[in-house]
């Protein structure tokens, strides 16, 4: 079996993508929803802004059994990790494709100068094994969110609503952020310390558009409600729903600004935000989230909403000099 890169994937070769990770998610069905055909050609073509990406499989005649995508954050030579995903049919495990893949990916990083990698991974699954025997060690936990709307009652998100923090109040858009919030909006982001530090590039009013189109690109839509203080950004929270939604859509960023936290901004915008949801997609039935094991706060308010844990997953990381070479 060849391990081959797919620099230009034909339409087959997405819709066998698909189909490994079908297989992938039958053998284990609590991992998440069953994935879509139409969104790895999306997720895999489409330009992202300050990213590249690098795709490899291995394959057999026209069947490929392996799948590797490596995500290369910045300008060649970064400082900042890459990021892989391996997924292999449970059929065609043990087989040593897994490691072809990464050998190849690792191939990839070197030559766009990275010294490090990250994957992250479903705890329990064959992946963590896979990974710690190729010298990855876990760096992060984090647990997977689910909210079910049906459950929140009605009365709970009026209240949350109704206790609105002194001097504040809501704005929301659909899409890219309108011109007068696009500066303070890139300037709470910037603020989210872990996230900026992790990313390494700075928020500013071009790339918050700029993300902001590429999830319009892929056919879905991006809401937004900001918590406003004057003319600043003091919160936000993020929901992506997916094109052709058929009830699950996806909690991107929560935030609220250091200076103007303990005042429960959090937990309001979010409210807001199933509110206007409620209003303008009934058919989202279903959120789903991933908050950091340590991060009490967030995982307190998600639980407040009614978020449970549906699953756990574990970011592993690597330094490239230890990963295998290609043959």
């Amino acid at each position: 079996m060849d391990v081959i890169a797919l620099d230009d994937p034909t339409d087959a070769q997405l819709r066998q993508w698909h189909d490994v990770l079908a297989a992938v998610h039958a053998a284990d069905p609590a991992a998440g929803p069953e994935p879509d055909p139409e969104r790895p050609a999306r997720r895999l073509l489409g330009a992202e802004p300050g990213a590249r990406r690098r795709l490899w499989a291995a394959a057999d005649d026209a069947r490929l059994a392996a799948v590797a995508a490596l995500r290369l954050p910045g300008e060649p030579g970064a400082g900042r990790p890459g990021e892989i995903d391996i997924q292999v049919r449970p059929g065609d495990r043990r087989r040593g494709l897994g490691g072809r893949l990464l050998a190849a990916a690792a191939g990839g990083l070197r030559a766009d100068g990275r010294t490090s990698v990250i994957a992250q991974v479903l705890a329990g699954t064959p992946a963590v094994p896979f990974l710690e025997s190729h010298g990855f060690e876990c760096v992060l936990t984090l647990r997977g969110l689910l909210l079910r709307l049906d459950d929140v009652p009605a009365q709970r998100v009026a209240r949350l609503l109704a206790e609105a923090p002194a001097g504040y109040r809501l704005v929301r858009w659909r899409g890219v952020v309108p011109a007068e919030h696009a500066a303070a909006f890139a300037r709470a982001k910037y603020a989210m310390a872990d996230f900026a530090e992790y990313e390494g590039t700075p928020w500013d009013a071009h790339r918050v558009r700029e993300m902001a189109e590429v999830v319009a690109k892929r056919g879905d839509d991006l809401y937004t409600v900001a918590a406003l203080s004057g003319g600043a950004v003091a919160g936000f929270t993020e929901v992506v729903v997916p094109d052709g939604c058929t009830g699950r859509a996806a909690q991107y960023d929560t935030a609220v600004v250091p200076e103007h936290r303990g005042r429960r901004i959090g937990i309001w915008v979010k409210a807001a935000m199933l509110e206007w949801l409620a209003a303008t997609r009934p058919g989202v039935r279903e959120i789903e989230t991933d908050n950091a094991g340590d991060n009490a706060h967030m995982l307190a308010v998600n639980e407040e909403l009614g978020f449970r844990v549906e699953r756990e997953s574990m970011e592993y990381q690597a330094a490239v000099a230890s990963l295998p070479a290609s043959p």
